[in-house]
């Protein structure tokens, strides 16, 4: 080792853990990790609504050095997947490298420096910046009017009031993306009454969520028996399989999984009318695939009831709709999702030339290969813009970007190099590149609008196999890269 860097990693969550974990295992110990909240898990954190359940199945939803035999269920409880993060940052005794309640609210390359302004006047310098702020982090507030003037309750769905007793108050949850869903499911029927108000319809997998029984949490502390149990050929074929339906609507992956979708609906949901307001108008896969299997109970419970017709505005006790009509509300849940393009932002960061990385992302954020910036050295991001998305385990994806950027930090220090970035022209063209094949994808073609697509329309995604994303992170191209020693 040639020069005892300076690291600075940021956000405490599953990847800024990974980032900590990797560095120490390749002997990096000057480093810190800033967590802005008082407590680590990230996403998983800061979400703990009823029903929050992960869509990857639990064995294959952790880090690939640090298995866990505990799960309860096939498909983790939210709570568990909390306490799993937690557990690792002890026992990798990452607290001693860790400042909470530090928030970066400002990035500026000096020198050949990263200087870190934080909260409070405190100020950092840093040879490396790895950005592990996640993507699901800012609430996404709906722009209704009179949201203001409600009277009862009203959250978004990061931002659960787990005091309120529901079981004799009118709930309504606006939102149907996966967290909707989730939440609805688990509240059907466990309210005075559930209004769910669904502007477009979903497609939605059946999810089977099995037990798993102490006997076989007792056996999966064998490395062998839970090697055998995790299926690996199984499921990364189901990887590649579900990969491919999304690049192409008419493979055999992607009509299989469409049928399984529409069979799910006909099958579960009798009423017609009803059935007729759950059906999509776009190709299953077009957004997010939502997987539940209860969902279509719940809101066919009598206590349960679908609202299609579009909101007017909000008052004080509850909600009016487009037809005048008024539902009388106590709590309004806002399942809205999150502002899945902030990234590092809104730190202000500033790279060579004092240009800004607003600016740099307007109007809509990239990196080359997700991961670095030209004009930003030393700065290295995971899971960052347009990376691998869909129903893929992100700890997968980000233990690839580390190892990925632990080659790039490697170089800077075997070679006594002080910055390294992408070269810009690269960049524009695996950008162009990038766009290009994005618009074949279903995301684009099939007909819908989802969070996957940026400001210009074009998913904001790796349109590629996820073979060839791994292909991708097990070495960088040197020659992609400008160096300055």
């Amino acid at each position: 080792m040639q020069k005892d860097l300076r690291i600075v990693i940021i956000g405490a969550g599953m990847a800024g853990i990974l980032a900590a974990i990797r560095l120490l295992e390749n002997n990096y110990k000057n480093f810190t990790l800033y967590e802005k909240a008082d407590q680590v898990g990230g996403t998983w954190r800061d979400n703990s609504y009823p029903g929050l359940t992960c869509d990857v199945p639990s064995h294959h939803y952790t880090y690939s050095f640090e298995r866990n035999p505990a799960w309860s269920r096939h498909y983790s409880p939210g709570p568990e997947i909390k306490e799993y993060f937690q557990n690792v940052f002890k026992k990798y005794n990452l607290q001693k490298y860790t400042k909470f309640g530090a928030e970066v609210k400002s990035m500026d390359f000096i020198s050949n420096q990263w200087h870190l302004g934080l909260a409070d006047d405190f100020n950092d310098t840093a040879d490396v910046v790895i950005g592990a702020t996640g993507v699901l982090h800012h609430p996404k507030m709906p722009d209704i009017a009179g949201i203001d003037s409600f009277q009862g309750h009203i959250f978004h769905s990061s931002k659960w009031q787990h005091e309120l007793e529901l079981e004799n108050l009118n709930v309504g949850v606006i939102g149907n993306g996966s967290s909707g869903v989730q939440i609805v499911g688990a509240l059907g029927g466990e309210c005075k009454s559930l209004f769910h108000f669904q502007r477009t319809a979903q497609w939605m997998m059946p999810l089977d969520n099995g037990i798993f029984s102490s006997e076989e949490q007792v056996a999966f502390q064998d490395p062998k028996i839970m090697n055998e149990a995790m299926q690996f050929d199984e499921y990364f074929d189901a990887v590649n399989r579900y990969s491919q339906a999304l690049l192409d609507m008419e493979s055999d992956g992607a009509k299989e999984m469409a049928n399984i979708c529409k069979d799910n609906l006909i099958e579960n949901v009798k009423d017609v009318e009803l059935r007729k307001k759950l059906t999509p108008d776009h190709r299953p896969l077009c957004k997010r695939l939502v997987w539940s299997s209860d969902y279509y109970p719940a809101i066919q419970h009598p206590k349960s009831e679908l609202v299609v017709e579009s909101i007017s505005e909000i008052v004080r006790d509850g909600i009016v709709l487009a037809n005048s009509r008024k539902i009388e509300l106590d709590v309004i849940v806002l399942a809205t999702g999150f502002k899945v393009d902030s990234f590092l932002r809104p730190i202000n960061v500033k790279g060579l030339d004092a240009i800004k990385l607003n600016d740099y992302w307007s109007p809509t954020p990239k990196a080359y290969l997700s991961i670095s910036l030209p004009k930003f050295p030393n700065l290295f991001l995971l899971n960052g813009p347009n990376g691998p998305v869909g129903n893929f385990s992100l700890i997968d994806i980000a233990e690839h970007q580390m190892n990925y950027i632990l080659q790039l930090i490697s170089y800077i220090n075997e070679n006594k190099i002080n910055h390294i970035e992408p070269k810009h022209n690269i960049t524009e063209e695996y950008e162009a590149k990038r766009a290009e094949a994005a618009k074949k994808t279903v995301w684009y073609q099939g007909g819908c609008n989802s969070w996957y697509l940026n400001d210009e329309g074009i998913p904001a995604s790796w349109p590629w196999t996820y073979k060839d994303f791994v292909e991708a992170m097990k070495e960088p191209k040197l020659e992609n890269f400008s160096f300055k020693s």
